[in-house]
């Protein structure tokens, strides 16, 4: 079965159903996936180093050997308690997905140890993926995708960590920095915390949009972003001395490429929240754009049009595949990518 409503997949996380033998999680947000699958771990077994009532298995694990899943969901505990199987996956290949989904169909039947709680962490499964249709279709299964949180979303997680720490934002403060915000929950989790370390944990403190801003213009990403903002401008000049200038900070060439996924996703928001009848300053506070780049934002949403951002998505994975696995220069990769972009931008009248 499918959860999809936020009330209902936080409260199964925390207290699964006594029937659910197994869960898929997945989605392009990988930190949101591993953070709501160890919780769901941790509430099967507090110590996930268990030796006997865990066992972990990664995708290459069951590529190789397809029998050690079966296994590990037929094994019984040893000393008592309640057995884990966690499997970690990517974008699973085809014969991976069909054993994985075998084996969940079967287990959540009750063929293995039914005291046994299989959870699986996986990539962006598509509706193709038959790992994804046997979890929505069982009855003893439940399929969680992660999307990126919306802003009220992220707006909620600041506050509650904030407010931990007995510090806070003003409310135009905290629409600031949950602009400023990366949507990928591990990103933004970094962010909150350092935040929070600015403010003084436990000071008791709320600061306002003045002094965020104090913070906020010291961070290094702050160049990448200015260097997609360029670049999607058609401002090849400009884009490539902001990519130079944040790798000369610290930061990664593949923290760029992720930058310009983070742009191109903002652009196309803005294009389908006006596409369905939101004005444009509505439609670039929801997408999360800073509110100094809106103008900047709009121009370049009237010319980038869903068409031509869904064309330039693929550059942008290539070149985020390229720069984890061809061990080619990263920054190359990385400035081709924002020229390639630029180029585009300019021939679209930018």
């Amino acid at each position: 079965m499918i959860l999809s409503r936020r009330p209902d997949v936080d409260r199964f996380l925390k207290a699964p159903d006594a029937g659910v033998r197994a869960a898929v999680i997945h989605g392009k947000d990988r930190s949101g996936v591993t953070e709501r699958a160890l919780t769901l771990c941790k509430t099967i077994t507090p110590d996930l180093n268990d030796p006997f009532n865990v066992t972990l298995l990664t995708e290459a694990d069951i590529d190789g050997d397809p029998v050690r899943l079966e296994e590990a969901l037929t094994a019984l505990s040893m000393i008592g308690g309640r057995r884990l199987v966690r499997v970690r996956m990517g974008d699973a290949k085809g014969g991976v997905d069909k054993a994985v989904a075998a084996a969940l169909s079967a287990h959540a039947e009750g063929a293995y140890n039914p005291d046994a709680m299989l959870v699986i962490e996986a990539g962006a499964l598509g509706r193709e993926s038959a790992l994804r249709k046997a979890a929505e279709k069982a009855q003893g299964a439940v399929a969680i995708a992660c999307y990126e949180d919306e802003v009220g979303d992220v707006a909620r997680m600041t506050r509650e960590a904030l407010g931990v720490d007995k510090v806070g934002l003003t409310s135009d403060a905290l629409d600031r920095f949950v602009a400023r915000l990366p949507r990928e929950r591990g990103l933004m989790r970094q962010e909150i915390e350092r935040l929070i370390l600015y403010i003084g944990p436990g000071a008791g403190r709320t600061i306002d949009v003045e002094e965020l801003d104090a913070h906020l213009g010291v961070e290094p990403d702050a160049s990448l972003s200015d260097a997609a903002l360029q670049a999607f401008g058609g401002r090849p000049g400009p884009a490539q001395a902001g990519l130079r200038r944040a790798l000369a900070e610290g930061e990664s060439a593949v923290m760029a490429v992720r930058m310009a996924s983070i742009h191109l996703g903002k652009l196309r928001r803005i294009n389908v929240l006006q596409a369905n009848g939101a004005g444009a300053k509505e439609a670039a506070k929801s997408a999360g754009v800073f509110w100094k780049q809106e103008a900047e934002m709009l121009r370049q949403a009237r010319g980038w049009r869903l068409d031509l951002l869904d064309e330039v998505m693929d550059s942008v994975n290539t070149a985020d595949v390229m720069t984890k696995t061809t061990g080619m220069p990263e920054a190359l990769i990385a400035e081709r990518l924002l020229l390639e972009i630029a180029a585009r931008a300019k021939r679209m009248g930018l």
